[in-house]
């Protein structure tokens, strides 16, 4: 065997970006995935048991990147998925003209791999005024699940 066989891009441990959950331990305000999409739950009403013997749990969500409202429903002794979702705090380096994202973290981690949000509509254009070429200095919050991150949040430092 060569050296040159094995390429290794990233290490991580292997977790998944999901984990199982009896559907009657969400809370509001939690995630569940609905459809594939990571969601925060808005609301929760659950059925009385029915002939079958199973409660129901009606779920009413948000999709966490693109505002959109789902709905599932999921007898609450069954399992779904929960996604993993990570918060961190990045400050703007610098905005590209595609709208790309130069961030940087309080140990000097640098990441390009972030977009302006695309959701809400104006928050991109927010970001931009308040980043002002450069002049001020402004810190963004970047949400991270099932492999998708976003611009979820940002506010103006103060010098």
């Amino acid at each position: 065997m060569s050296d040159n066989e094995y390429n290794i891009e990233s290490a991580d441990a292997g977790a998944s970006a999901t984990i199982p959950m009896e559907a009657g331990q969400i809370k509001k305000g939690g995630f569940i995935m609905i459809k594939g999409k990571p969601c925060k739950v808005l609301s929760i009403s659950v059925s009385k048991t029915g002939k079958h013997g199973h409660a129901k749990c009606n779920f009413l969500a948000v999709d966490i990147f693109t505002g959109k409202k789902l709905e599932d429903m999921v007898p609450s002794s069954h399992g779904t998925t929960v996604p993993v979702v990570v918060r961190s705090e990045w400050e703007i380096i610098d905005i590209g003209d595609d709208d790309e994202l130069t961030l940087m973290d309080e140990g000097g981690d640098q990441k390009t791999d972030v977009n302006l949000p695309g959701y809400p509509e104006n928050m991109a254009q927010e970001i931009r005024d308040a980043w002002n070429d450069g002049e001020n200095q402004v810190s963004v919050t970047v949400q991270a699940a099932v492999g998708i991150e976003q611009v979820i949040a940002y506010k103006k430092v103060a010098e």
